[in-house]
């Protein structure tokens, strides 16, 4: 069975007809999803999603490019969400480097914060990283991040730095762009990284595998990163699919 480990239902540009027919297609296929918040207002409704869909649950927590403004009272409001038992981790959080008008002195130190929430709550943590894949690792590592649970979100960093997670105990998380002709870097992350430490996702709506590259991404299209994560190792499709399903419902202690 198909587990979307990272989609977002919860996303702001739905409409409320595009979020129903989402969620209907979504229990119509039966697959599992993880619903991703990146903000307080996308967390709210991650829960609210998760507990119209028998197989979807929520992450609550803030991306760092929403990190601006942000107060100790958010904090407080992902704590008390987190007691819902719907919500299995804390994300995604992180870092992210990419625009110019980043803060990055403002994203460290939400991204502590929040990883020392998830520690205290004993909830696995859902990683961004973008344009910061040194100063990710110091960070987690600064924090003893690794003696919770890290998963690293649509990796787009070398085999290196993934085997080098790996030995720490993270898990790694494929998305759409594997499919992508010439994206090497992520097929040597996949040949170098076992089957037993790797996630599937979408990152839906954004990222879509081939042949859908260009439109709008939705958790079903994880089916392409399976096929190209089997392609890749030499296994069945099926293999792949059953194999991420039990890495990811082990990672979020979902319990069927």
């Amino acid at each position: 069975m198909l587990f979307d480990s990272h989609t977002h239902i919860n996303e702001d540009s739905f409409s409320k007809e595009e979020r129903e027919e989402l969620i209907q297609e979504v229990i119509d296929r039966g697959m599992y999803v993880m619903d991703i918040g990146f903000n307080i207002k996308s967390s709210r409704q991650a829960i609210e999603d998760a507990h119209r869909i028998d197989r979807c649950y929520a992450v609550v927590g803030v991306h760092p490019s929403d990190t601006k403004g942000m107060e100790d009272s958010w904090l407080d409001e992902i704590r008390e969400m987190a007691k819902d038992e719907k919500v299995k981790a804390i994300g995604e959080i992180g870092l992210d480097f990419h625009y110019e008008d980043t803060n990055p002195v403002e994203q460290e130190q939400w991204f502590r914060k929040q990883i020392r929430l998830a520690l205290e709550l004993g909830l696995p943590i859902s990683i961004h990283s973008r344009d910061a894949d040194q100063k990710t690792m110091d960070i987690l590592k600064d924090e003893d991040a690794f003696r919770g649970k890290v998963l690293l979100h649509c990796f787009s960093g070398s085999a290196e730095l993934a085997k080098e997670y790996v030995k720490l105990g993270a898990m790694i998380s494929i998305a759409g762009p594997v499919t992508y002709k010439n994206n090497k870097k992520t097929i040597k992350v996949v040949e170098e990284i076992p089957l037993e430490k790797l996630l599937i996702e979408t990152d839906a709506p954004y990222l879509a595998p081939t042949p859908h590259r260009g439109e709008r991404n939705r958790p079903w299209y994880v089916e392409h990163t399976a096929r190209k994560i089997a392609e890749i190792k030499g296994v069945s499709y099926e293999e792949a699919v059953l194999t991420t399903m039990k890495n990811a419902m082990t990672y979020f202690d979902i319990m069927e």
